[in-house]
């Protein structure tokens, strides 16, 4: 089996993979001050709680934003699922040209998602990744990874307003009754919902207009399904697209002899 792990700013997702199946997943703090021995000791009580057994996993794919944390990773997989891992990142075959004017500044969990979005729902096709930063990454009908944008997550961008308007409280981020707030709780979260779908909305509309009509718009990560609701052009919500993502390119790597040899 395949142990597929993206390593996000805030959250470190994993999952096991039996042939093209996701058999079990789970998503962790990101934690910088986290140990290999630590990593593998909380994997070994994730897997036990699924029936799984380190010695069920025969191959590991990796692709990290934070790069503190990608060697203590591969180190935790090296030494208790005695595999190499293969790292996501310059060289790695994706099987998407990236027109890109640096392609090695493009995180490697945008080209995984933008592998899947393709493999999946064909192009053109934006994807829209609710994680700590909000993410837009446009694929062109031929596959070819085109850009996009990066705006300050929903939760980071919450967290600026608590933090610096004293008498603002927290709040749930969840859709409001109405958008006209009756009272303080409510106004922030119509102010949050329907101000970030309005950022959401207006960028993938010119980004399909520079596309060349309509394009598939697929959503993913931590708010994906709220915003997903809400919004008539987000046309699928897909919470496991860089799970998805990580499996294609092990497997193309894999077809291509380029996939991590096990660890000595």
């Amino acid at each position: 089996m395949l142990l597929a792990i993206d390593i996000g700013n805030t959250h470190v997702v994993l999952g096991v993979y039996r042939d093209k199946e996701l058999v079990a997943d789970w998503r962790i703090s990101t934690r910088l001050e986290r140990s290999e021995d630590e990593a593998g000791m909380l994997v070994r009580e994730l897997f036990a709680f699924k029936g799984l057994d380190f010695k069920d996993i025969t191959a590991a794919v990796i692709a990290s934003v934070v790069p503190p944390l990608t060697p203590v990773i591969e180190n935790m997989c090296q030494q208790y699922l005695h595999l190499r891992p293969l790292v996501v990142g310059p060289g790695t075959k994706t099987g998407m040209p990236i027109r890109y004017d640096n392609p090695h500044e493009v995180g490697a969990d945008r080209i995984v998602n933008a592998v899947a979005a393709y493999d999946r729902y064909g192009g053109p096709v934006i994807v829209v990744d609710f994680g700590t930063a909000t993410t837009f990454d446009a694929i062109s009908a031929q596959g070819e990874y085109l850009g996009g944008a990066i705006a300050p997550g929903i939760g980071i961008s919450v967290e600026a307003l608590f933090r610096y308007a004293a008498k603002l409280p927290r709040v749930e981020i969840v859709k409001p009754r109405a958008v006209i707030g009756k009272n303080t709780v409510s106004s922030m979260q119509s102010g949050i919902v329907y101000g970030f779908l309005g950022q959401i909305e207006g960028i993938v509309s010119r980004m399909q207009k520079e596309l060349g009509g309509k394009a598939a718009v697929v959503a993913t990560g931590g708010l994906s399904r709220l915003f997903g609701q809400e919004s008539p052009l987000i046309d699928a919500v897909d919470p496991y697209l860089t799970l998805e993502g990580l499996r294609l390119i092990y497997e193309r790597n894999l077809r291509a002899g380029a996939g991590a040899p096990p660890a000595s």
